[in-house]
Parts: C-alpha cells; structure tokens; sequence
C-alpha cells in the first residue's frame, strides 16, 4: 500500500518527496541543509549532478510503500525516464534546523 506524501511523518522527508515528484527543483533545494551530501548505492556522490541526472533530467518520481525510524527511512518504488521502475530504500538526516544534511538510497 502506497503512502501518500502529504501523509508521511517526517516534515522534511515530506517536502523532499513532495518535491520530487512536483519535479520542483527549488523547493527541493530549500529542504536541503546548506553542504548537504548523498550517496547512491553505498558510494558518494556529487549531489547537484545526481540529482539533476537522476530526479529532473529524467522525471524521477517516488511512491512510498513504508517508512520507519521516525519517517527518516523509506522504502519506494523510484522511477525515472532512464532506469524505469526499481524498489528503493533511502534513509534521511535531518539537521536541527530541520533540513537534510545527508540522504543516502540504494536498491532495496
């Protein structure tokens, strides 16, 4: 059972998905910490061009089958216009201003 964004525990994962999938680059940059960092698959990566190649470039979009941890850690069906439709799992830290310092996915 899919879980609606609006409906996700976490506010700043929320905004992150809702993002996403809205395809909203500035809103996405604005739930961001500033030196905000990720990794893909265990191996960091530059988030600017990861993102641009794995979210905008190519339409990512993020249905959310579960979250645990407090809302900070998802288990998504992703899809893109490059690598179609995979089971993901991303995990988030959040910083206390409530922004994402790190978001880490990977296939699940």
């Amino acid at each position: 059972m899919t879980i609606q964004p609006a409906k996700l525990s976490d506010p700043a994962v929320r905004a992150f998905v809702t993002a996403v999938n809205a395809h909203d680059r500035d809103a996405f940059m604005k739930v961001l910490a500033p030196g905000a960092t990720m990794a893909d698959d265990g191996s960091d990566r530059d988030l600017d061009e990861w993102t641009d190649r794995e979210i905008f470039a190519s339409h990512g979009h993020m249905e959310v089958d579960n979250e645990s941890k407090g809302g900070r850690a998802l288990v998504a069906r992703y899809s893109n216009d490059t690598w179609g439709e995979m089971r993901t799992r991303w995990s988030f830290t959040v910083d206390p201003e409530g922004r994402i310092a790190r978001f880490e996915t990977g296939q699940a």
